[in-house]
């Protein structure tokens, strides 16, 4: 499947600025400009390329038709590599100010489609669908994890089948730490294409932090998702989710007896230890034996010959035993895909469109609710970094995606 790199064009550094006003003094005296550039690459380093600290000049500047501002680009002493410096306050390539699509691209969250924004907002819908299908262009890896320490080794992978031009695909995601890490579209779900599809969380992990290395991933039982695993990291811990023998299970009992089952089963997974999760698992299987028939007997027994595949979390106790942390980001998913009818046109154009998800997942800020219980929570981003570059939720998704969230 054709794959666009992270960054495309002239190399991109966006800088948060006080304001406008503020922004224009830096253009016009270069030397206030060099300040404040010393001061945010000491605060946030990853924001810049690794050789600025060898020095740079100003090299040109120039002024955007589109929005009238004037931008600089700066030249590094050590590499020659020329970097244009865009505000946070304006879209890549200029295409519009933040201010005025933030409130229209918010909505996105929830699956507004592009010609309801375009009657709302004005433009038409086809500037909606390439500003939106952007957010899906940088490095979802280094975009989303600003340090090395906050990388998650341990993640939760699954796929949410959907469907392209009419043809069934599937969309496979990794997750961990809240944040959607990986995500792009299989055409078929069979292990070769499942391990292309999540490679690619695996090389723009590496891409930003060579020295990362997967811990544990917790999967459902598809045998071709957990040999993708294996593949691409022989030696990761690999558990199985316990929670899907459970609905399994649940589905095939009804009334008290379901409750009966279902207490039995989960007393196996409160297990606090290897030897006293296989016991259990064994005295279940003896009581569905001799109490249970027909397919909630199956699906017991197909559950307790499967403890192998369970008892790995006990080994690396980090790793997650259910695959929730990935299954209700791909509810979400499923309901924005819903709305917009599934994806149409060209696969790559449905990749863009589900990393675009992805990221506005990562970046969008949360409830008034939640913001009310707990005023330090902004967005899950902000949780998993532990802080955020601007108080509104684009502009810090702008920022964050400096360089196309590489880090050159």
């Amino acid at each position: 499947m054709e794959q666009q790199p992270p960054s495309r064009g002239r190399k991109p550094i966006c800088l948060p600025f006080e304001s406008e006003a503020h922004y224009q003094e830096c253009v016009d005296d270069v030397t206030q400009y060099r300040e404040y550039l010393t001061k945010l690459s000491a605060q946030h380093p990853e924001l810049f390329p690794q050789a600025l600290g060898e020095g740079y000049t100003f090299h040109d500047r120039y002024c955007s038709r589109k929005q009238g501002v004037v931008l600089r680009r700066i030249k590094l002493k050590a590499s020659g590599a020329v970097f244009t410096l865009r505000p946070s306050f304006v879209l890549p390539y200029c295409v519009a100010r933040t201010e005025e699509v933030e409130k229209a691209l918010f909505l996105r969250q929830w699956g507004v489609p592009f010609e309801a924004l375009a009657y709302v907002f004005g433009r038409d819908a086809m500037f909606w669908y390439r500003a939106w299908l952007g957010f899906g262009r940088p490095n979802v890896v280094g975009t989303t994890v600003k340090r090395a320490d906050t990388m998650p080794p341990d993640v939760v992978a699954d796929e949410k089948i959907t469907w392209l031009a009419g043809e069934e695909v599937v969309v496979p995601t990794t997750a961990g730490g809240g944040c959607v890490l990986g995500i792009s579209l299989a055409e078929q779900a069979d292990s070769d294409r499942l391990a292309a599809a999540y490679g690619e969380f695996v090389a723009e992990a590496i891409a930003v932090f060579p020295a990362y290395q997967v811990r544990s991933v917790c999967t459902d039982g598809f045998a071709a998702t957990r040999e993708a695993w294996r593949r691409l990291w022989p030696h990761l811990t690999l558990v199985l989710c316990f929670l899907h023998s459970i609905l399994k299970i649940k589905e095939r009992c009804r009334g008290a007896l379901r409750h009966q089952v279902l207490d039995r089963a989960w007393q196996v997974y409160q297990a606090a230890t290897k030897a006293q999760f296989s016991q259990r698992l064994r005295r279940l299987a003896e009581w569905a034996r001799a109490t249970l028939d027909g397919p909630v007997a199956e699906m017991v027994d197909k559950a307790c010959h499967r403890r192998t595949d369970f008892t790995p979390a006990y080994d690396c106790p980090q790793a997650a035993r259910t695959t929730n942390a990935v299954a209700r980001l791909l509810n979400h998913l499923d309901r924005v895909l819903y709305a917009m009818r599934y994806c149409h046109g060209h696969p790559a154009s449905a990749r863009l469109a589900v990393r675009a998800w992805a990221l506005q997942w990562n970046f969008h800020p949360y409830g008034s609710r939640l913001r009310h219980d707990q005023p330090s929570r902004s967005s899950p981003f902000a949780d998993l970094n532990g802080f955020h570059y601007h108080p509104n939720w684009l502009q810090n998704f702008l920022i964050a995606s400096s360089m196309g969230g590489l880090r050159l």
